[in-house]
């Protein structure tokens, strides 16, 4: 029987847990260590907790030792990133919408000899789980979605080949990066400016990357690029693709962010997103809405805006 790796409210506070066969177990009682009981200390021990993890899930576990999923109350899988790395301009199609009218539309980054690109989100501001509402920020009326497939690092990774990256991956999960279309650029910076952009504003409010509902198993998942991914507004599909037509690979974009930095157990890379998003039809999310995310082999996140 597989597993996968939450985060859940229990009465003491956030606590990490194992889902199994639809039943939550707490992982520190589970397996007797202290540190496991956050997600955060299971992936800094992940080449360890990761086996100890799955032959539990084979094990039959007493339903009575654990919480029905339907009485859980999930919440964002890492309590909190160390660092959110998230790729720009990483599917064709999208760069086409984004780009109408514009010759950057055709150009695809990998076969001009190009690398992927990266900005960064806040972590512990941004992230919210699994049928949270937020409200959105004030300051902005072009709120945007974005799906993409989220990879959580399980091993410190520095000047890894493109050929061992994947070795460096724990597992898999969903986030929403939401963009405020309408604060790309400060009003009145000259385009050469080296103020232009305002990525704060832009990418890193508050409620600004949904996550969750939970991370699976890297095990599970030998090849991230065969994925369907689907996002849905209010039951409208927004976005309907596969991770295959990513124009940088997961292997490639850990191989590109760790040749400059070291990256750390819980820093999680979002992958890039298809078209469908908000931006290419003067479309926006309002208050009242629901989300739906779903990637296959991981699941569905659902969030929503009050």
């Amino acid at each position: 029987m597989t597993f996968r790796l939450l985060t859940y409210m229990a009465q003491s506070g956030p606590r990490s847990g194992i889902l199994v066969g639809g039943v939550v177990h707490d992982a520190q009682a589970l397996t007797g260590e202290t540190r496991y009981a956050t997600v955060l200390g299971i992936l800094e021990d992940w080449d360890n907790a990761g086996p100890v993890l799955a032959a539990l899930a084979k094990d039959k576990l007493a339903a009575a030792s654990g919480i029905p999923l339907a009485e859980t109350k999930m919440l964002a899988p890492i309590q909190y990133p160390g660092q959110i790395w998230a790729a720009g301009a990483n599917y064709q199609d999208h760069i086409a919408e984004m780009a109408e009218g514009s010759e950057y539309k055709t150009v695809n980054a990998k076969a001009a000899g190009g690398r992927p690109w990266f900005f960064s989100k806040t972590s512990r501001g941004a992230i919210i789980g699994h049928d949270e509402a937020r409200m959105l920020p004030y300051y902005s009326n072009n709120v945007d979605w974005e799906i993409e497939l989220a990879v959580v690092i399980g091993r410190a990774a520095y000047r890894v080949p493109v050929e061992d990256a994947l070795d460096y991956v724990a597992g898999y999960t969903i986030a929403n990066d939401l963009s405020a279309r309408d604060h790309v650029v400060r009003p009145g910076a000259p385009a050469d400016s080296p103020f232009r952009f305002d990525w704060l504003s832009h990418k890193g409010f508050d409620g600004a990357c949904p996550m969750g509902p939970w991370i699976v198993p890297a095990s599970e998942i030998p090849d991230p690029q065969k994925l369907d991914l689907k996002l849905w507004i209010d039951d409208e599909l927004m976005q309907n693709s596969n991770t295959r037509h990513m124009i940088f690979t997961v292997a490639e974009q850990i191989a590109e962010i760790s040749a400059r930095v070291t990256m750390y157990p819980g820093d999680v890379i979002l992958t890039g997103t298809p078209s469908g998003v908000g931006m290419g039809r003067n479309l926006f999310l309002r208050s009242g809405q629901k989300l739906r995310l779903y990637i296959e082999q991981i699941g569905e996140l659902r969030h929503s805006f009050r």
